[in-house]
């Protein structure tokens, strides 16, 4: 399988993932324009996606799901109260939609996913654990906290796309509101640097490869999400694949924001 990373951050969010013979898009935060030009840049065939999975509703993983479902002609797989949240920002919706529940593996063409809970402000979060054959990769964004059950799916994978937010400190002495640093560091907002590291360190000896995201503009570098994966690695930081997905890969090598298995 194959991962790629269209759009990651706060202005929207948006993965391919291939494998032998499908694709799939998890979240669609850009406009159906944009995702099919950066996929195109990054070398993705669009004919080969199978379905959109949603991830939940907020804009900057939805905004392009409507009209990118309908124009490929594939459905759209997210929670009930993701789904109920959608329509209704959408206004309803033409597109087919497929209600999954966390726990409840389903199929879509040759790939085996697996919804799990997520812990975030939205109705009825979630992240998915994609597999074919005997690979599987686990994606899990927008979550205020790693639970005990959320980190069983991830250690079951082969690669990880983890969310790594925000630096504390950068957080705390950065330009935000009260409210909202105190929304960021809940446990269902966002997970923070150190959050992140403790994750991959539960998860070093299990994964071959692990892709920070969601790495927040304002309150973060690349810099300091890199650093602060390999310390939480440790011993095994020269044995696991890391890498930190930016905003808008196709800006600087289009080709690069991802990785294989």
């Amino acid at each position: 399988m194959e991962l790629t990373v269209l759009a990651s951050g706060s202005k929207g969010n948006c993965t391919y993932l291939r494998g032998e013979r499908g694709a799939l898009l998890i979240d669609a935060g850009l406009s159906a324009r944009e995702i099919l030009r950066r996929l195109e840049a990054a070398g993705g065939d669009a004919t080969l996606i199978e379905a959109i999975l949603v991830t939940h509703e907020h804009i900057d993983h939805i905004r392009g799901v409507d009209v990118l479902a309908r124009r490929l002609g594939v459905p759209v797989y997210a929670t009930g109260g993701t789904l109920e949240a959608f329509t209704a920002k959408c206004g309803g919706t033409s597109a087919e939609v497929r209600r999954c529940r966390s726990g409840e593996t389903f199929s879509v063409g040759d790939f085996s996913i697996e919804p799990f809970a997520a812990s975030h402000d939205a109705r009825e979060p979630c992240g998915f654990c994609v597999a074919e054959g005997d690979l599987r990769i686990g994606c899990c964004t927008d979550t205020g906290t790693v639970t005990s059950s959320m980190f069983d799916r991830l250690a079951s994978c082969d690669a990880v796309l983890l969310e790594s937010n925000h630096c504390p400190d950068m957080l705390e002495n950065g330009p935000y509101p009260a409210y909202l640093k105190s929304r960021i560091r809940s446990k269902r907002g966002h997970l923070s640097n150190p959050d992140a590291a403790r994750c991959l360190q539960r998860l070093a000896g299990r994964i071959h490869m692990a892709m920070l995201a969601h790495v927040s503009e304002i309150n973060n570098t690349p810099e300091k999400v890199l650093l602060s994966a390999l310390e939480g690695l440790g011993l095994y930081s020269d044995q696991i694949g890391v890498a930190v997905a930016p905003q808008d890969p196709g800006a600087v090598h289009p080709e690069s924001y991802g990785f294989r298995l």
